[in-house]
């Protein structure tokens, strides 16, 4: 028999929760039970791996120390493991003994979670030890506490020899129907490869530079197509220009749906035609891409597209009524 301890505190000398564990890890060993401890907090970065090392556990100890709310961010992240890359038909067969121990309020609710969690999961919840400790001294010399701790682990190694059978719970139901994974069915052994992927530091920082590297490229894809699509108001405008003698205008056009201005300059005959900034334009005018299309189309002149108010414009409202002047469209 098996028994791996998974302990989700800081590993401070005065917390309870490992005087509890070991206590219990005592008790198993004279019971001739293999027990396997992992401190969660000796190394983050490989917590996503652990639930590989369920597949030799008949049971498991989830000890936590509550020290402000909850269990910690050590042991939750190693149950989402357990959830994303755990071996889900090797858990239904597992044991859970919860330990919690807290210093603070919450002690049962802990408790409580962590039950919740392993049903979830699919796993067998066993009575477990919660308690609220003022003094760590007094309670890890009290005879009486070290007597129900002994109890409760051999109450917890006879479940697992004798194989108690659990009654159905609705947790295990809610798993069927409301959380049913929206990610690709993998076997465990691909679940298992996919979560030492997860805590390759190096793999995941590389897989981040390809993601940037791609996103990069296809921003610059994107935005070579968007300057095509843009070059043909310019082209649009050049094409059905009508030189005006004596009328000199500028006009920038604030294309709001792309970020981009493009500047009208007109100067008797010559005409120019860019993207950028111009100061003090004699008209400025904020306009969807989609109403400049169908001015350019010739569908809406200028001054009703300004009228109807699917443009707005400021400045030199002479400049403005001249546009459809110098630029025939239809």
């Amino acid at each position: 028999m098996q028994v791996n301890i998974y302990y989700g505190g800081r590993g401070l000398i005065d917390d309870p929760t490992l005087y509890t564990i070991e206590k219990i890890a005592q008790v198993l060993d004279e019971l001739r039970v293999t027990v396997e401890r992992y401190n969660l907090y000796e190394d983050k970065s490989g917590i996503s791996v652990l639930p590989k090392t369920l597949k030799d556990a008949d049971g498991v100890i989830l000890a936590a120390s509550v020290e402000w709310y909850g269990i910690g961010g050590y042991l939750q992240q190693f149950l989402d493991a357990c959830w994303l890359y755990g071996d889900k038909e090797k858990i239904q067969h597992i044991y859970m003994l919860p330990v919690v121990m807290a210093t603070t309020y919450g002690e049962r609710e802990a408790q409580a979670s962590l039950i919740r969690a392993w049903e979830m999961l699919g796993g067998l919840p066993c009575e477990g030890i919660c308690a609220y400790v003022d003094n760590h001294v007094e309670f890890e010399t009290n005879s009486d506490y070290g007597l129900m701790i002994e109890k409760c682990a051999e109450n917890f190694y006879r479940a697992i020899s004798k194989q108690t059978v659990a009654f159905p719970n609705s947790s295990s139901q809610v798993k069927k129907t409301v959380l049913r994974s929206t990610r690709m069915a993998l076997t465990p052994q691909e679940s298992e490869q996919l979560s030492a992927y997860v805590s390759d530091d190096n793999y995941v920082k590389k897989q981040k530079e390809d993601i940037e590297e791609l996103a990069s490229l296809f921003k610059d894809m994107l935005g070579d197509e968007e300057e095509t699509e843009t070059d043909k108001y310019i082209a649009k405008l050049q094409e059905h220009f009508v030189p005006k003698e004596g009328m000199d205008a500028s006009f920038r056009l604030d294309l709001t749906d792309v970020g981009k201005s493009l500047i009208v300059d007109v100067k008797g005959a010559k005409l120019d035609c860019y993207y950028g900034t111009m100061e003090n334009p004699d008209v400025i005018a904020k306009v969807a891409t989609s109403v400049l299309e169908q001015i350019l189309n010739g569908e809406k002149p200028f001054q009703n597209a300004f009228m109807s108010g699917d443009l707005s414009a400021q400045g030199n409202f002479k400049a403005l009524r001249n546009f459809d002047a110098v630029f025939r469209f239809s």
